[in-house]
């Protein structure tokens, strides 16, 4: 068996082409296809792909909303970059079921109003 390559952050969200193909762009400018391990079998590709286009606008909408935050806290002292890193970084951890919870509070900050 080959070895894997190594994962590739994406750039952009994931899409569906215009072949029905859910893609994303990579932080390296290529487009990736993703597709199941070549032993799923056909009828739980179809199931894994009816999922994805049933919750296709509640992630448009997530995305939205992943956009206002990184417009609202970049800029000054956080770039952009480092605005989206911090979000998919806190992304990973909240929905990680694994993850202990954290206290998002801020020691320094000052209570908010």
């Amino acid at each position: 068996m080959a070895p894997l390559p190594d994962p590739m952050t994406p750039h952009a969200a994931p899409v569906f082409d215009t072949e029905g193909h859910l893609t994303y762009t990579g932080t390296d400018g290529l487009r990736y296809v993703v597709s199941l391990p070549p032993e799923a079998e056909l009828e739980s590709a179809e199931c894994w792909m009816a999922n994805l286009r049933q919750g296709d606008g509640l992630f448009r909408h997530i995305e939205e909303l992943c956009g206002q935050w990184l417009a609202s806290v970049s800029g000054g002292e956080l770039d952009r970059s480092a605005a989206l890193a911090l979000l998919l970084t806190t992304l990973e951890v909240a929905l990680d079921p694994d993850s202990p919870p954290t206290d998002s509070a801020c020691a320094d900050s000052p209570p908010s109003d």
